[in-house]
């Protein structure tokens, strides 16, 4: 079999580079990259990605050797309708490596083209290193290194302000791009570089927080013989994802006539605001997996897909979702419900075998963030407390236990602090003890949650039922 390249692929196009991307891993490739892939096919958008990698070892060095090129395998279930997609990407110019090509790294400064910058430097990434230079070949931080670019840039075209560029860091924090322009203004002082720059920067450059959604699993080691004999080319870069995406940029009007990927039938929505969004998927994609993970495992099943598609279990799921969580947000009902669903859809993925074991790793932090501020709305909403999500902190509870579920010995994964105090609770074996002392942990939920009204008794009671008559049995209960 032929290796992939440009010379053996010919219906791969050369693109103009108008995107520097930060980043050469799966996710990147699997989205962004598969964005302005559509986008150039289906709108002509005409641009091409410069792949920097991020770290001084990486894979730039593969991709470069494959001409940039890739195929992209997208599995999942979308509008009721299995999906298994083989598209070639081709949108990729070249990859550098600025720490061994610093002189060609600074080049793309000087592109009059370039006009978007992308990042995935991981939660890391995103921070000021005040050890950095200037004159660093190339400085160590992320924002270090582009601050370098965009110096150089206007340096270049003196000032001009049609050459700014506009940013969309995808690293998975909330307001990334005010973390990501923190950064920069920080370099900008540090380095001394002056005010007519920082005003360059404020006024001709866009640095705008987005929030990505996508799971990438990446290389396809268990299926790559089916999809190289499918590509008929030998591809060490193939990358594998889910169907569903989403991307929302915080950005102005004029920013999306510049980036139209919505034009392009792709799920990509700019906004005044990603928190939201960012909201909505912590509640509706993170907050369900919270509550049924533990559910599940203590009622015997072992994958996301097989409770969703349990004849009780599915029901406590669509209960947690429509009837709990969807009500303690504030977006439209009509998109809380598309965006529901399509996440149900997610979970049915029969390509993705998700462990809820995977999921309650550090279950109690999970928790916090992911469900208790729904709890806390809907009770104040609605007057009483959301069951399903209850019985998901009685069985997370449960699961702190320990012990055995059949010939499976249960070992809880967290923070020393919580596996010793869940350990010292269970030892009286006194259950409104053991939730008084849980509720009351104020390093794990930073308040206690016993002054949430009808809370402890609740969880006392199904803690109880749990214990008593079974998962099973006590998730039939609430329904």
């Amino acid at each position: 079999m032929e290796s992939l390249n440009r010379a053996t692929a010919s219906s791969a196009v050369a693109y103009p580079e108008r995107i520097l991307q930060f980043g050469e891993g799966n996710f990147l490739r699997a989205f962004v990259d598969w964005i302005v892939y559509n986008m150039n096919h289906k709108l002509d958008f005409n641009a091409g990605v410069v792949v920097v990698q991020p770290l001084p070892t990486g894979l730039v060095d593969m991709l470069n050797e494959q001409d940039g090129l890739y195929h992209l395998n997208l599995q999942g279930i979308s509008h009721g309708e299995t999906v298994d997609s083989l598209e070639l990407i081709d949108v990729v110019t070249r990859g550098l490596n600025p720490y061994s090509q610093f002189d060609e790294y600074m080049k793309l400064a000087v592109n009059p083209d370039m006009r978007f910058v992308v990042s995935n430097t991981t939660e890391a990434g995103i921070a000021f290193d005040p050890s950095c230079k200037l004159t660093d070949k190339p400085a160590t931080s992320y924002p270090g290194k582009l601050t370098q670019l965009l110096y150089h840039r206007f340096k270049t075209f003196n000032g001009d302000p049609a050459k700014g560029w506009l940013i969309f860091p995808c690293e998975l924090i909330f307001h990334n791009g005010t973390e990501l322009n923190e950064c920069i203004l920080r370099y900008i002082e540090h380095w001394n570089l002056g005010s007519e720059f920082e005003n360059w920067y404020k006024t001709a450059c866009g640095v705008y927080s987005t929030l990505v959604d996508r799971i990438v699993p990446g290389y396809p080691k268990d299926s790559i013989d089916q999809i190289l004999d499918r590509a008929q080319l030998n591809d060490k870069l193939v990358v594998q994802a889910e169907i569903f995406h989403l991307w929302v940029i915080e950005a102005p009007k004029w920013v999306e006539d510049e980036f139209p990927a919505s034009k392009a039938g792709l799920n990509v929505l700019f906004v005044p605001s990603e928190k939201p969004y960012h909201d909505r998927k912590v509640t509706l994609l993170n907050g369900p997996h919270s509550a049924l993970a533990p559910v599940a495992y203590l009622a015997g099943l072992d994958t996301v897909r097989e409770t969703v598609e349990h004849e009780v279990l599915g029901k406590f799921v669509s209960k947690v979702v429509f009837e709990e969580l969807i009500n303690t947000l504030d977006l439209p009902k009509d998109e809380l419900v598309e965006f529901a669903e399509a996440v149900l859809e997610r979970f049915r993925n029969p390509f993705v075998k998700h462990f809820v074991t995977s999921i309650m790793l550090n279950a109690f932090p999970k928790f916090k963030t992911r469900d208790i501020p729904g709890l806390k709305i809907y009770l104040k909403r609605n007057g009483e407390l959301p069951k399903g999500l209850v019985l998901g902190l009685a069985a997370i509870i449960e699961y702190y236990k320990g012990g055995k579920r059949g010939n499976d010995t249960i070992v809880p994964n967290d923070d020393q602090a919580i596996i010793d105090l869940l350990k010292d609770l269970w030892a009286g074996n006194d259950k409104a003890a053991v939730v008084k002392g849980v509720l009351e942990a104020e390093f794990i939920w930073g308040e206690n949650l016993n002054e949430v009204a009808g809370l402890a008794e609740l969880l006392t009671e199904l803690l109880s039922s749990i214990e008593e008559k079974g998962m099973m049995a006590t998730v039939q209960s609430i329904l």
